[in-house]
This record gives C-alpha cells, sequence and structure tokens, in this order.
C-alpha cells in the first residue's frame, strides 16, 4: 500500500493582476485566495504524514490486523497537531466568494483528519511503550477496525477537498496566465505559471487508476513545450528569476513522466527488486519511472516553486 500526496500551490497574492484594479473585484480576489489557500495548508500540512501513518501501519500489519506473532512491530505514526487546520478552514468557510460544495469539503477534511489525530496518538503509545506485551496485542487488535475506517475516511475527504480545489485552481491559473502575458508579454513569470499549469495537468493524467495514453501524451506535449520554453527563456534573460534551481527541478519531473509514460505504453514490468523497493514503504521513489518517483519528483517542484520569488 502505497501513500498518494501531492503538495499543492498555494495561490500568490498577485492573482489575476489585470482584475485588481477594480476594489471590489480585488477584495473578493484576495478573499479567494485566503479561502484556497487555508484549505492548501491544511493538505500540505497534514494529508502527507495522515498517508505514512497508515503506510506504516500496513508494512507490518495483515489485512486482518495485527496478530501479536508479527517477527517485528513498527507502530505507526502521529500527525501533526490539526487545531490551527481547524480553525483556518472554520474562518475560510466564512469568506465570499461562497462555494457550498468546495466548503463542505473542506469541513469533512477537518473532521476526518481531527477524528484521526487522537486515534493515532492512542495508537503510537501503545505501540511505542510495547503495552501489546501486557495485553496479549488485545487493544491492537481492537484499534484495527477503527485506524482504518478513520483512514478510509480520511482519504475519501482528501481526495475530495483536493477536486474542489483543482478546479478553482484551474480556472484561476487560466486567467492569471491571460493577464500576465497581457500586461508583461511572454516573459519569467509568464513561462513560470504556464510550465506550473501543465505540470499540474501531466499530474492529475498520470495518476489515475486507470491511465489513458493518449491524454497523457497530450499532457506530456504540452508540459515538454512549456520546459524548454522556461529553460530557454532563463537562458537567454540571466535576470529573468527563472533559478536553476527550479529548471533542474522541471526537467526532472519531465524525465520521470516520461519513463512512467513508456511503462505504461510499453507495458514494461517491474523488476523482483523494484517491487521490493516499492513494497518496502517510503522507498518507492527510488525505483525510476515509478508513479511513487513521479509524485516525488512533482513535489520537489512545487518547492521549488514555493521558494521562488513569489510568483
Amino acid at each position: 500500500m502505497h501513500s498518494i500526496c501531492l503538495r499543492i500551490l498555494a495561490i500568490g497574492a498577485a492573482v489575476l493582476p489585470g482584475l485588481l484594479a477594480a476594489g471590489g473585484v480585488r477584495a473578493e480576489t484576495s478573499s479567494l485566495t485566503e479561502k484556497i489557500n487555508a484549505y492548501v495548508g491544511c493538505i500540505n500540512r497534514l494529508s502527507e504524514r495522515a498517508y505514512d501513518s497508515r503506510e506504516r501501519y500496513f508494512s507490518w500489519v495483515g489485512k486482518k490486523g495485527p496478530t501479536g506473532k508479527e517477527r517485528i512491530i513498527y507502530g505507526t505514526y502521529t500527525i501533526y497537531d490539526t487545531a490551527d487546520c481547524k480553525s483556518g478552514v472554520e474562518k475560510a468557510n466564512t469568506l465570499d466568494p461562497r462555494n457550498a460544495e468546495l466548503e463542505a469539503a473542506a469541513s469533512t477534511y477537518v473532521d476526518a483528519v481531527v477524528a484521526l489525530e487522537p486515534l493515532l496518538k492512542d495508537a503510537d503509545d501503545y505501540y511505542s511503550q510495547e503495552n501489546y506485551k501486557d495485553d496479549k496485542m488485545a487493544k491492537g487488535k481492537a484499534l484495527h477496525p477503527q485506524l482504518v475506517a478513520a483512514w478510509t475516511a480520511f482519504a475519501t475527504a482528501d481526495a475530495k477537498l483536493r477536486s474542489g480545489i483543482d478546479v478553482v485552481q484551474d480556472m484561476l491559473a487560466a486567467e492569471d496566465l491571460v493577464n500576465i502575458e497581457k500586461e508583461e508579454g511572454r516573459k519569467g513569470r509568464y513561462h513560470i505559471q504556464a510550465l506550473m499549469m501543465h505540470a499540474k495537468r501531466l499530474m492529475r493524467a498520470q495518476s489515475t487508476d486507470k491511465p489513458d495514453l493518449a491524454k497523457i501524451t497530450a499532457a506530456l506535449g504540452e508540459y515538454e513545450a512549456a520546459t524548454k520554453a522556461a529553460d530557454s527563456y532563463a537562458e537567454q534573460n540571466k535576470d529573468s528569476k527563472i533559478g536553476s534551481s527550479f529548471v533542474s527541478s522541471a526537467k526532472s519531473f519531465l524525465v520521470t513522466s516520461k519513463q512512467l509514460m513508456r511503462r505504461v505504453r510499453d507495458k514494461v514490468p517491474y523488476s523482483d527488486g523494484e517491487k521490493m523497493i516499492l513494497n518496502s514503504g517510503g522507498g518507492g521513489w527510488m525505483v525510476e519511472g515509478s508513479p511513487d518517483r513521479l509524485m516525488h519528483d512533482y513535489n520537489q517542484l512545487v518547492e521549488s516553486y514555493n521558494r521562488g520569488p513569489g510568483f
């Protein structure tokens, strides 16, 4: 069982710069930015850890739960404090523009992650203190269905919230790109935003349970063109603020995307050694052309973007 957790781009303060001249639109844009970034903040802080906790647990526990006869007992991970996420979402849900479906998804996410927090703390204490040696794994067996149910509810809520955020961010990204080109032309900021927009589309195309090779190939071609354009502009304009680390991350994601596409296209199986790494828990990113490596490289690209000059 592999964790699936993509970091999401926070929306910068300069979203839709061409629309910021009108006072009412300025306020609404700023409010929408605050609203979406509250949701994004929850996901980026809590989701990866929640999935890692599940992956660690199932690295040693079978589907039916612990027996007490396991050769190695790792326990699980706790997650970070959820109070800030809860208060942030409660505030964000009151902001305009109102979106009942998205706000409901955010509230459901909060409910799920808040329920998960004490359960993981209880499990972590139980296993780290080796209390299973005193009760013959009785509590571990009782906790198992509760953990499974909590992780399932969380994963469903996480996917729903991400989907809602995607819709809004896709709309904003497209409008932002149009306005940037109108105001500045195809310069550094344009190329960075275009690259990230196409990277997200490519990631989405390659992350489905039933990959569509035609869609992947089209998204890959668009992303490669955007990467080449950004790289070329950076080479010709050394003061463009398109950093070398950003370009390097963009190229790494491109390489991995191509490797995964070829695995799908050519039906290339994983070797026994690769399967062992993929199933080891946490090391799947080391396998070239794997979904785990794709997630790792995409997250690295997002981190590089977020460390940038604030585009």
